[in-house]
């Protein structure tokens, strides 16, 4: 292993949108299985594993489209906005591959949720760091349907499970340019 290489990786990562996917350039199914793998080596309490991914790519991005946009308007009536289904119908189109991210409430009732999401989370940091090291771009968005229960049928999750969003998955044709942490210091204190 090269620590600096890893260095290097979680300091250059960069959320990814799609509209600087590539248009119509699709990822090998096989990589993404392989980030899928690297995802499911994250850390998590008891050996759970309370992750549960849907992979859209397709004709399944279509359906995707179809369904979070749908859902949107019969959830919405009050303050429906034509130009947020307009984006739940298109902005799925522009990804090569999206994957639904779940979490499985773990059967062990010792384990706090907030463990089972903390796992799930770091799931999607090997997912971030993955996608990075293959060269794609992609981000991971708790926006549209999200945190509607309604949804999580769709995505094989039951009433105690949750859906924790949406991961976008392209080759890059804009990069992310700029980037900044706040110095160390202002976020850590040593007791020694």
């Amino acid at each position: 292993m090269h620590p600096e290489l890893f260095n290097e990786l979680c300091r250059t990562r960069r959320s990814v949108f799609p509209d600087q996917f590539e248009a119509g350039k699709k990822v090998d199914d096989e990589t993404i299985k392989e980030i899928l793998i690297n995802a499911t080596w994250a850390p998590n309490h008891g050996r759970e594993e309370p992750w549960q991914f849907t992979v859209f790519s397709g004709e399944g991005l279509r359906r995707f489209a179809d369904f979070q946009s749908e859902l949107y308007k019969e959830t919405t009536p009050n303050n429906f906005k034509e130009i947020t289904y307009a984006k739940l119908q298109q902005q799925p189109l522009k990804a090569s591959h999206i994957i639904a991210i779940g979490m499985k409430k773990s059967a062990n009732k010792n384990i706090p949720e907030v463990e089972d999401i903390a796992a799930v989370s770091c799931a999607v940091q090997n997912i971030y760091l993955s996608v990075s090291a293959y060269g794609l771009g992609g981000y991971w968005t708790t926006g549209g349907i999200t945190y509607r229960p309604q949804a999580k049928a769709f995505f094989g999750l039951e009433e105690n499970d949750k859906l924790l969003g949406f991961f976008y998955i392209g080759h890059v044709a804009i990069p992310s340019t700029g980037a900044s942490r706040k110095p160390i210091e202002e976020k850590v204190t040593w007791v020694n």
